[in-house]
């Protein structure tokens, strides 16, 4: 049933709801420690096959973790629109660069007699900073070029047609997204060639969208569920 009674952000045709619950936080808490996860995942290099002859699929450690971020950046921007998306994207960057701090003052710190260990994790987190701008960057563009893509599309079609605007903005959004991440993360986890970096960019794209048209269902029972718990999303009676 609709909450007809209930008030909803509603910029032009379009019904979100106020992004002042305790669902809209635990979704960013998620949201954040998705793209935490991801920055570290992303300084291992990885390398699938050879599939055919010598061609190989490369890739980094936070290839599966990116697709689940912009499904839960689709449902922030569909439920709670646009203002409420960015305010996730900015907590995510918050954790991202808390992390980055905390790193370099643990590889700072005089290590104990005991600890073997200091050399492998100056090896890890020692590229981090530029996974991190990298990450910092492409998510930032992505996620908003996401976003905002998936709200302009929404204030055409009002609560009709969500699988054009999730799959729509996740074309644009990955595409922003590995593109940048891409061009500025290739160094840092052992890539140094054109061919290389083409093979990293495009099946970077192709995997990360692909993964999102497949958990399509997932991201329409999930929405459903969110809109469904929350009072203030009011979908208007149909004339």
């Amino acid at each position: 049933m609709p909450h007809a009674s209930l008030t909803a952000e509603q910029p032009g045709p379009a019904v979100f709801a106020r992004a002042s619950s305790g669902l809209y936080a635990t979704i960013v808490a998620v949201f954040a420690s998705l793209l935490f996860m991801a920055n570290i995942a992303a300084t291992k290099g990885v390398e699938f096959g050879p599939i055919v002859g010598d061609f190989s699929i490369i890739t980094d450690g936070g290839f599966f973790l990116i697709p689940l971020a912009y499904v839960l950046g689709d449902v922030l921007a569909e439920v709670y629109g646009f203002r409420a998306a960015r305010r996730a994207i900015l907590i995510g960057f918050g954790v991202a660069i808390l992390a980055a701090v905390s790193f370099w003052i643990v590889t700072l710190l005089p290590p104990a007699s005991f600890y073997e260990g200091q050399e492998s994790l100056e090896a890890v987190v020692g590229v981090y900073p530029q996974i991190l701008v990298a990450s910092l960057t492409a998510f930032l563009l992505g996620q908003l070029f996401n976003s905002y893509v998936l709200v302009r599309i929404k204030e055409r079609t009002k609560e009709r047609h969500l699988w054009a605007r999730l799959m729509g903005s996740s074309v644009v959004g990955q595409f922003t997204d590995t593109l940048i991440f891409c061009a500025i993360a290739a160094t840092a986890i052992g890539i140094s060639t054109m061919d290389d970096f083409l093979n990293y960019l495009f099946f970077g794209f192709v995997y990360k969208t692909a993964v999102e048209a497949l958990l399509l269902p997932v991201t329409y029972q999930v929405v459903a569920q969110v809109k469904k718990r929350e009072p203030t999303y009011a979908i208007p009676e149909q004339a």
